[in-house]
């Protein structure tokens, strides 16, 4: 995004992957839930992991070991001008869909008008941005833009490529469970809908002496098993039916890993270490719900968050909460203090809409005790403010309607469970009934795309280069768009003028200015109450998976498990 790419064009892998891996053996993955499409590109239906990022590829793919660098992949090259006003891809004369047909600039161009027209929501941005599409050679294809956006030609350089003969006749929209013909290193080999998918090596694979794929994708095999809830997961790699497992809780960490398959060296627990923000977590509030409208109303509710009980109950205390979208980086906003300089500057236009604390600093509550008598004092007065009392034990209105609503969360997942029960309790000394509903991951996922909750549990992770995609996570145009990941309902002039400043700078301190000043928009938006951050990835799995010495930026995250691991006895 900014720069020169670290690696030099004639790179032999990238950083952290091993190019002398050995190739063969198996992972598999648990997840809870279950699947009905093989199609995560749309709204309908919900997909397994590994559709998109194992059977299909993009122009171009991305290393994690840089805020934001590409290299060719499908694209044997990108050409653009200093403005970035449009993208030229030439797509690699070899390049083959699994079903060993060439991939051509006509799939290209359809990938991207379907879509950006009928796929995801989260596609629609980007291909509102181009002007013009035209072949401009037999294995090229230029997009000209209609705005100024210079991450655009990135973006469009990640694009899934999909074969479009596939789905020639069919409804694209429509919730499949046809796999999709790609072009990527593993084709879906078995499945049982809710039940396992298999991913096999494609043998034929056209990509696998790229330098950019060297020591990646070294497994035959990936499945992922799907199972009730978490707990039942954890339970199925104790008894060795799974082969790896992400432990997000580090008490469980510490105290519940003397397994016999521990004990006895078959299982080996890695603790991964990242550099990338800490992003968001927590219990969001639905804005469009007039309850959650005022802001007073969501800050009282955060001061009756006692965090420090609930991360104290649930996690020993030892995670360190978030304390902004874009903390535990350099991005971020520094809690209580003021906004200056270009920050300031940028701000300073949205004045009157800004949130208190956005300019002159804010920071989050801290309990003074499990009873958190300080925090209560204050919500109550906020909530005074906003028009609500206690009468007869219940907070009101003046219209006599108490102050309850429903806190939504998906089977299985105990420690948010645990959080939002404890959370509940807090909030009966204060006249507010809330009550914990759980539902099915189908039930979660249909009544989350339909904005159809009051408060649920909430996660966007953010990278060291955000851009385009902030406008999906809280952009105004997607407030109302079923699926769409604005499930606060966020409409922030603010904040979109920031998003735009971001897409428009040149200058890496202007964007780093226009970052922080999200940040400060979003954080004081009050729209999530926040909890915890891991500051490692904790990995146990079987010995006999292997991953480089040589860790990514960004840790345990995209690209990393199962792409550069490998099974060796």
């Amino acid at each position: 995004m900014y720069g020169e790419p670290a690696l030099p064009p004639d790179f032999v892998s990238l950083p952290y992957a091993n190019p002398d891996a050995p190739k063969g053996g198996r992972i598999v993955m648990g997840e809870s839930g279950g699947f009905d499409s093989l199609n995560p590109f749309i709204v309908n239906g919900i997909a397994p992991y590994g559709v998109s990022a194992l059977t299909v590829e993009s122009l171009m793919g991305r290393s994690y070991d840089e805020p934001f660098t590409l290299y060719g992949v499908l694209a044997e090259s990108i050409t653009t001008d200093a403005e970035r006003s449009f993208a030229e891809f030439t797509l690699r004369e070899n390049a083959r869909f699994s079903d060993g047909t060439p991939v051509t600039v006509d799939d290209v161009i359809w990938s991207f008008e379907k879509l950006g027209t009928e796929g995801h929501p989260r596609y629609a941005t980007a291909w509102g941005k181009i002007a013009k599409s035209e072949v401009t050679g037999p294995r090229s294809v230029k997009f000209t833009f209609n705005t100024v956006d210079r991450e655009l030609p990135l973006i469009l350089g990640l694009r899934p490529i999909l074969k479009k003969a596939q789905y020639e006749g069919k409804d694209f929209t429509a919730s499949s469970l046809e796999a999709p013909i790609g072009s990527g290193p593993y084709v879906v080999d078995k499945f049982e809908p809710g039940a396992f998918v298999s991913y096999k090596k494609n043998p034929d694979w056209w990509g696998k002496d790229l330098p950019f794929y060297k020591g990646q994708h070294n497994l035959d095999e990936v499945r992922i098993d799907y199972f009730g809830d978490a707990g039942v997961v954890f339970e199925a790699f104790k008894a060795g039916e799974i082969t790896t497992y992400r432990e997000t809780n580090p008490v469980k960490w510490a105290e519940q890993y003397s397994f016999p398959a521990v004990t006895a060296g078959d299982v080996v627990k890695s603790e991964i270490a990242h550099s990338r923000p800490s992003g968001i977590e927590g219990f969001v509030f639905n804005t469009r719900r007039p309850l959650f409208a005022d802001w007073r109303v969501r800050e009282a509710l955060t001061q009756a968050f006692n965090f420090e009980l609930v991360n104290q109950t649930l996690n020993g205390g030892i995670p360190p909460r978030i304390t902004s979208y874009f903390g535990n980086s350099p991005l971020g906003m520094t809690p209580g203090a003021p906004a200056e300089g270009r920050v300031a500057e940028l701000l300073e236009p949205f004045k009157a809409e800004l949130l208190p604390g956005a300019l002159e600093g804010y920071t989050l509550p801290v309990a003074d005790g499990e009873a958190n008598r300080k925090n209560l004092r204050a919500a109550t007065a906020l909530l005074e403010e906003a028009g609500w009392t206690v009468q007869d034990g219940v907070l009101k209105n003046a219209a006599g309607e108490p102050f309850a609503f429903e806190i939504l969360l998906v089977n299985g997942a105990d420690d948010i469970i645990s959080a939002a029960s404890i959370y509940v309790e807090s909030l009966k000394r204060l006249g507010i009934e809330a009550r914990v509903t759980t539902v099915d991951s189908a039930q979660y996922k249909e009544r989350t795309t339909a904005f159809d909750f009051d408060m649920t549990h909430y996660i966007r992770s953010v990278s060291l280069s955000p851009g385009n995609e902030q406008l999906l996570y809280w952009g105004s145009a997607v407030a109302n768009e079923p699926g769409s990941r604005n499930w606060m309902g966020m409409n922030s002039p603010a904040a979109e003028a920031m998003i735009t400043t971001m897409l428009s700078s040149k200058d890496p301190a202007d964007f780093r200015a226009a970052v922080e000043g999200l940040d400060r928009v979003l954080t004081t938006g009050r729209y999530v109450i926040p909890i915890w951050y891991q500051q490692v990835g904790r990995i146990a799995h079987s010995k006999a998976l292997q991953y480089p010495q040589k860790l990514p930026l960004y840790g345990d995250w995209i690209g990393f498990q199962p792409e550069v691991w490998w099974y060796q006895e």
